[in-house]
């Protein structure tokens, strides 16, 4: 064999190894299964805070809340002119103007230094006032029932310069604890008759108060077809047992006068001694006091 037979061979031999050809590409390595890349805190938490803020479809930009901004309801009814709930109908209505233009927007906020027009008047938010009066007898909350019987509003007259008004109702003969206040929400929340605010009363019949009868009081009672709950009644240590503690839900006097003459008493005196937690205590009949800041969030609590 020659040589060029030889090499001839020896490239065949070459060409017929299982040895692959280093000119062909090599297959791409599988990649090593990798966990989740670690995110710097300060990364993570921008994401998560752009994610927050991200706009969602068809929704308007949230306009940053400026300081001392005050919903539109709650600013008319600072003024004293209405309840948040009855500021609200005007609002729907188109009755109410912020810079002259109408505002029907629920949940409207009105800034420092806009001028919101209310059904024609311009108003004036007032501080909320809170005053307490130990009433005497021979005044009354009514504004009709002529000169000899004198108005509530004097005894607290000098109190204050804001627009008060009593919270409930009290005739000439009943005593005792009347709050005044310019906040219509409380004066609205105080008189509904689902108010679970317990009132407490000292109540002067004309004789002792049999104890069948206190039973039945303390039971409950139905009158004029409206259910009357009473949480507690009582006879009064060291009194006669013509003098009775009356405690219960409702504002309305005329209820308790209506308890007693159900069971054919006369009620001599009614005299309220707690009011919502608020009592008689450091306050001489026909004087008045403001509330504490504690008083007054009790009584938006109840």
């Amino acid at each position: 064999m020659n040589n060029k037979e030889g090499n001839n061979n020896k490239s065949g031999g070459r060409a017929n190894s299982s040895r692959p050809n280093s000119n062909k590409p090599k297959p791409a390595m599988a990649k090593r299964a990798q966990g989740p890349k670690k995110v710097k805190p300060s990364v993570k938490i921008a994401e998560q805070e752009a994610a927050k803020n991200a706009k969602k479809p068809n929704q308007a930009p949230k306009r940053p809340k400026v300081k001392d901004e005050i919903r539109l309801n709650k600013y008319i009814s600072n003024s004293g002119v209405c309840s948040r709930r009855d500021a609200d109908i005007y609002i729907q209505s188109g009755n109410v103007k912020v810079n002259g233009i109408p505002v029907t927007e629920m949940g409207y906020m009105v800034k420092p230094g806009d001028v919101v027009n209310f059904d024609g008047a311009v108003l004036t938010p007032e501080k909320k006032v809170y005053i307490l009066l130990n009433k005497p007898k021979n005044f009354t909350t009514a504004l009709d029932e002529g000169q000899e019987n004198r108005n509530v509003l004097e005894l607290v007259k000098g109190s204050t310069t804001a627009k008060i008004a009593p919270v409930g109702r009290m005739d000439k003969n009943t005593t005792g604890l009347l709050l005044f206040t310019n906040d219509t929400d409380m004066i609205r929340k105080f008189t509904l008759p689902t108010n679970k605010s317990s009132k407490i009363y000292q109540v002067s019949l004309d004789k002792n108060l049999k104890f069948e009868d206190l039973e039945k009081i303390q039971k409950g009672l139905v009158i004029d077809g409206h259910r009357i709950f009473v949480e507690d009644v009582s006879y009064i240590e060291g009194e006669a047992k013509s003098e009775i503690g009356l405690k219960l839900r409702s504002a309305n006097v005329k209820v308790v006068r209506s308890i007693f003459e159900n069971f054919s008493y006369d009620v001599l005196r009614i005299d309220r001694v707690a009011f919502a937690g608020l009592t008689k205590k450091n306050l001489p009949r026909g004087n008045w006091r403001l509330l504490t800041e504690q008083e007054i969030i009790n009584l938006k609590n109840v």
